[in-house]
């Protein structure tokens, strides 16, 4: 086959191969390209939804961000949320699935479906079933901190305790997938060195994060990035459910004010901007975790 032939060969295979992905831009394009271009668009306009006409304001939506007292609070609020998550929905998987797979030798099948059981519950349904849970004069949880003496604070009244209820109610959800997805990469750690480690007598600390936490770095930072998103996206349907943002805002983050702004206030532009800037914020910080943290990641397992 000469070089003609085979330049033509690849040209018609790689047609085929745009064919198969035409699709699959369509819908990308359809609902995440045009989605993201008409946000800023609307960014630069007063809007309601309502009304046939906008009007365009330029930036003055973005200075009415940047100068609302509420966004700091907004912002605070959203960064809490995933300094939590990341304690509830990465750290303490992370240790999880070490015990399990390294230390415990008996039911770990029991474990697993027990920790995994509610990924597969609606987080409307466990947001629900937790307000009857936490209810501060009926619950369960309250009737029992009265045995003892102890009264439950009203915590969907009371700023820090809100976020931390919040974040719980997430935590529940989202903990099984992570555990799971932690626990198989754990599992494909060499057992040789492992086993050779406890045989040096090595301290099962330093096994975790000398061994186990280098070599299944990959996951680990898979599962860093996507419960930064969970703290975005996932706890926006208990605020929703639960606090609507309230008590003044202390229970708000950046989705669910967006969300706010646009389909409760009517605020169409100031909603986009928010959107806008919180693209922004996050993937800076995207951008700084590759350059900084993406070094440092095993990538064999």
């Amino acid at each position: 086959m000469n070089a003609v032939a085979i330049k033509k060969r690849i040209n018609k295979d790689n047609w085929k191969a745009y064919g198969l992905l035409f699709p699959s831009i369509i819908i990308f394009a359809l609902f995440m390209f045009w989605p993201f271009i008409y946000t800023i668009y609307l960014s630069f306009f007063e809007w309601n939804m309502i009304s046939t006409t906008k009007k365009f304001v330029g930036f003055q939506n973005y200075i009415d961000i940047v100068t609302d007292p509420k966004t700091l609070k907004i912002f605070g609020n959203t960064f809490v949320y995933i300094a939590l998550l990341l304690v509830l929905n990465c750290v303490i998987p992370y240790v999880f699935a070490f015990v399990i797979d390294v230390i415990l030798k008996r039911f770990k099948g029991f474990y697993k479906s027990a920790m995994f059981l509610p990924a597969f519950i609606s987080l409307v349904v466990g947001s629900i079933l937790f307000t009857w849970i936490l209810n501060p004069v009926s619950g369960p949880v309250a009737i029992i901190l009265r045995w003892f003496g102890f009264e439950m604070p009203i915590w969907s009244k009371l700023d820090g305790w809100v976020i931390l209820v919040l974040s719980l109610i997430t935590s529940w959800k989202v903990f099984g997938y992570n555990f799971i997805v932690l626990y198989a990469s754990i599992n494909g750690v060499s057992r040789e060195i492992i086993e050779a480690a406890r045989l040096d007598n090595v301290p099962l600390w330093k096994i975790f994060f000398h061994i186990v936490l280098p070599m299944s770095s990959a996951t680990g930072i898979y599962v860093l990035i996507i419960t930064i998103v969970q703290g975005l996206q996932y706890v926006f349907t208990p605020i929703k459910v639960i606090t609507q943002g309230g008590p003044n805002y202390a229970s708000s983050n950046a989705i669910y004010h967006a969300y706010h702004e646009a389909f409760v206030l009517y605020r169409t532009g100031h909603s986009a901007a928010l959107s806008i800037i919180t693209m922004v914020i996050f993937l800076v910080l995207l951008i700084i975790e590759f350059k900084f943290v993406e070094r440092g990641i095993y990538y064999e397992n």
